[in-house]
C-alpha cells in the first residue's frame, strides 16, 4: 500500500467545534457574573440542563456534577451502603470505577471479561451473591448482556448502577443506556459524545436516591429548592424526600458551575446526529478492518444500537513481537494505537490498580487487554479521513506480518 504523509493524517484528538449558541451564552454569562448554580433564584444554567438532560434520557430526575466520577461515588452514596460493603463491577473499566467505590468507603470487587469486551455472565453470576450493590461499565459503549445482569441482580434485590461515560446516545431494545439501572451515570468530559472538558452527570426515577444525592454535591442550606421536580408530579415526592434528608448527610460539594452548563446545553440537540454518524463511521471502518485475518472488531450484541466515538479491535494469531511491531508501524504513520495491556501504566489495566487492596488475577480480561487495541474516531471525521486511518491501520498490519515472514 502506499505510504501516507504526516499532514494526510486527521487529528483524532481533535473535538467539534462548541456550537456558536454555547459562545452567545458564555458571554451574557461572564456579563451578570452568575457562574455558581446556586446564585440565580431560579432556572440557572445548571437546573436547565438538569431538566433537558432528563427529558432526552426519558428519566424523572438528572443531576449535573464535576465529573462522572463524582456521579459514581454519590450514586454509592446516595445507595447508603453500610461500610465496607462490596460493590461488583468487571475488570475492564477505568481507574475511576474501583477509586469511586474505594471514595465511598466500599469494596471493589472485579470479574472477568470477555475478548468482546462484555461481562463473562458466568463469573458475574458466579461472584454476585457475595456484593452488595453493582456498578456496569459499558466500557468504549460496549453493552454487557443487561437482560441477564438485571434479571440477576433484580431476583437478589441488589441496587444496579451504569456506569454509561462512553454510551450517551447507546439503547438497549431501544431503552437509553443508563435507565436501566436504579441510576445512571455520563460524562461530559472532551472525549465523549457531549463536551464540557469536565464534567458529569445522574439520572434516576427515585425521588429518594436524587434528594441524597443533590443534597450530597452540595445543596446547603435550602439550595435543594431549586432543583425542578419532574413533569406531572403532583405528589410531592422529591420534596418530601429533600426535607427528610435536611441536615442529615455530609456534603461534598461536587456541584458543577454554570460556565459548564451553558458549554453543555446547545450540545443537547446535536447529539442525535453525533450518534448517527459516529454510528456509520464505526461500521464504516470495521467492514476494512475485518477483512484482515489478523483483525477481529467483535459485533455488537443484538439488543443493542451503539453509539461510538471510537473502535475496538482484537489482534488474532499474533505473536508478541508481530504486535509490538504493528503498533510501532501504526504510529510511525501518524496513528497512535492503544492497547490496552501493553501500554505502561494504562489506567484501563487491572493489574495498574494499585491503590486496591488485593488485585485479582483474571486470565481472561488479562488476554483480552494484551491484545485489544482502541483507535479514536470522532464524529466528525470525512469518509476520506476514516480511508486514511483504515489504510494506515491495514498497511502496518501488512509490514508486521510480512517481517514476520521474512
Amino acid at each position: 500500500m502506499s505510504q501516507t504523509s504526516p499532514s494526510q493524517v486527521p487529528n483524532v484528538h481533535q473535538a467539534e467545534p462548541i456550537p456558536e449558541a454555547a459562545r452567545t451564552a458564555l458571554e451574557a454569562l461572564m456579563h451578570s457574573g452568575d457562574l455558581f448554580r446556586y446564585t440565580a433564584p431560579q432556572d440557572a444554567p445548571v437546573a436547565l440542563l438538569e431538566e433537558e438532560f432528563a427529558q432526552l434520557l426519558g428519566s424523572k430526575y438528572a443531576l449535573a456534577v464535576s465529573s462522572c466520577s463524582a456521579a459514581l461515588f454519590l450514586s454509592l452514596k446516595a445507595l447508603d451502603l453500610p461500610r465496607d460493603a462490596r460493590v461488583l463491577i468487571p475488570g475492564f473499566t477505568f481507574a475511576a470505577v474501583p477509586s469511586s467505590i474505594l471514595h465511598a468507603d466500599c469494596v471493589p470487587v472485579l470479574c472477568e471479561v470477555g475478548a468482546n469486551y462484555r461481562i463473562d455472565m458466568a463469573d458475574f453470576e458466579t461472584k454476585l451473591d457475595d456484593v452488595q450493590a453493582v456498578i456496569i461499565s459499558h466500557m468504549r459503549g460496549h453493552t454487557s448482556d443487561m437482560d441477564a445482569i438485571m434479571a440477576l441482580c433484580q431476583a437478589r434485590d441488589i441496587p444496579v448502577i451504569e456506569d454509561a461515560a462512553h454510551s450517551l446516545g447507546t439503547t438497549w431494545h431501544g431503552r437509553n443506556i443508563g435507565t436501566l439501572g436504579a441510576i445512571g451515570c455520563f460524562s461530559f468530559q472532551s472525549y465523549k459524545m457531549i463536551n464540557a472538558g469536565e464534567g458529569g452527570i445522574l439520572v434516576t426515577n427515585d425521588a429518594d436516591l436524587v434528594a441524597r444525592a443533590v443534597i450530597m454535591s452540595g445543596a446547603y442550606e435550602h439550595n435543594w429548592k431549586k432543583h425542578k421536580s419532574a413533569p406531572g408530579d403532583n405528589t410531592g415526592d422529591l420534596e418530601q424526600a429533600f426535607a427528610k434528608w435536611q441536615n442529615q448527610l455530609p456534603l461534598y460539594n461536587l456541584r458543577m458551575s454554570n460556565l459548564s452548563a451553558v458549554v453543555i446545553r446547545p450540545q443537547l440537540p446535536e447529539l442525535a446526529r453525533r450518534v448517527r454518524d459516529g454510528l456509520k463511521n464505526h461500521d464504516y471502518v470495521a467492514d476494512q478492518l475485518n477483512r484482515s485475518p489478523h483483525i477481529d472488531v467483535p459485533a455488537p450484541l443484538a439488543p443493542e444500537q451503539r453509539a461510538p466515538d471510537s473502535i475496538q479491535f482484537n489482534l488474532v494469531d499474533m505473536s508478541h513481537d508481530e504486535i509490538t511491531r504493528f503498533a510501532a508501524a501504526t504510529e510511525a504513520r501518524g496513528v497512535k494505537v492503544q492497547i490496552f495491556g501493553r501500554s505502561a501504566d494504562n489506567a484501563r489495566a487491572f493489574w495498574n490498580w494499585q491503590f486496591l487492596r488485593d488485585i485479582p488475577e483474571l486470565p481472561q480480561t488479562r488476554a483480552m487487554l494484551m491484545q485489544a487495541c482502541d483507535v479514536r474516531l470522532p464524529v466528525r471525521l470525512t469518509r476520506d479521513e476514516l480511508d486514511v486511518i483504515a489504510g494506515i491501520l491495514l498497511s502496518a498490519m501488512d509490514d508486521a506480518m510480512g517481517a514476520a515472514a521474512a
